[in-house]
This record gives C-alpha cells, structure tokens and sequence, in this order.
C-alpha cells in the first residue's frame, strides 16, 4: 500500500472521526490492564476454571481492540503508542517527510516531528 501523505488540514479534519474510536480504544486497553490483575491469580489455579467468565470478556475484550487498530490504521495514519492514544500521519514540510502529531485529548494537530526523533522531537507546527 502506498504511503498517504496528510496536509495539516486534512489530518486536522479526520480528528473527529478518529476520536471517539481512540476514546473506545484507551478505554477498552485500561479495562484489560484492571483484569489482568483479577484474572491472572485465577490462571494461576490449577483446580480453577482456566478464567471462566472473566477469560472470554478479556478475550473479547482483545477481539475489539484489535478491530480498533485496525479502524484507526484504515484513516491512514499511525497508532504510534496505544498507551497515550499518540498518532502521528505522514506530511511533507519544507521538501521532506515529516510526521504531523496528535495525541489523544489535544484539541487540534499542532505539532509535526522528523522520522527518526519521534515523540519527543515534537516541534510547533
């Protein structure tokens, strides 16, 4: 697949699509790290019933995530830390590749960084 380059504006304009799928998204991920702590005790029994209940709404629970993924990488851009909600879409500036940056919560994409610095080479836009 080729590589789909966003002008601000248009990476801007995919935001409010992108962002009740990434609110999903953050939300399903913290629900799993809470049952792990629950289940994996469980797991642990050998006499127990291998999670029973709690084992299929985690596994469903990664059968979502994974579609969530895969909704938001069909926009295009990247998932770059699931933790934070940190996307990033490939732009040009200036005669170069850059990636235009958002993560989850901001209001708009304000920031772009080079290739290789990633998050924390975030400059103004």
């Amino acid at each position: 697949m080729p590589a789909r380059y966003f002008t601000l504006e248009e990476a801007n304009a995919l935001l409010p699509e992108l962002e009740p799928v990434m609110a999903e998204l953050l939300a399903r991920r913290a629900k799993v790290v809470r049952q792990r702590h629950k289940i994996a005790p469980i797991l642990d029994d050998p006499h127990g019933d291998m999670g029973g209940a709690a084992a299929t709404e985690m596994a469903l629970d990664f059968v979502r995530i994974t579609e969530l993924v895969e909704q938001v990488q069909a926009f295009g851009c990247l998932l770059k830390d699931l933790n934070t909600g940190l996307l990033d879409f490939l732009s040009e500036r200036d005669g170069r590749e850059v990636y235009l940056c958002w993560r989850y919560g901001e209001p708009r994409i304000e920031y772009y960084h080079e290739l290789h610095t990633g998050f924390t080479g975030r400059q103004r836009y």
